[in-house]
């Protein structure tokens, strides 16, 4: 009875391992889709900026010139 408990603790031992890989794996991919979302949205926003820079700044940041100097 005791070499078959041994065998039955080797097979779970065996069939846990591969669920970690595919936990980190999932862990991973998941990171990277995170990050690619992160990329398109600096794109995406580096683009508008681009394409209307003032609109981005502030009018409260503006210096007004004074003409009566």
């Amino acid at each position: 009875s005791v070499s078959l408990w041994i065998v039955s603790i080797m097979e779970v031992e065996s069939t846990t391992e591969p669920a970690f890989v595919d936990v980190d794996q999932g862990l991973t991919l998941a990171c990277i889709a995170f990050l690619c979302l992160l990329l398109v949205a600096m794109i995406i926003r580096c683009a508008k900026v681009i394409m209307d820079p003032y609109s981005a700044i502030p009018t409260s940041t503006w210096e007004e010139q004074h003409l009566d100097d």
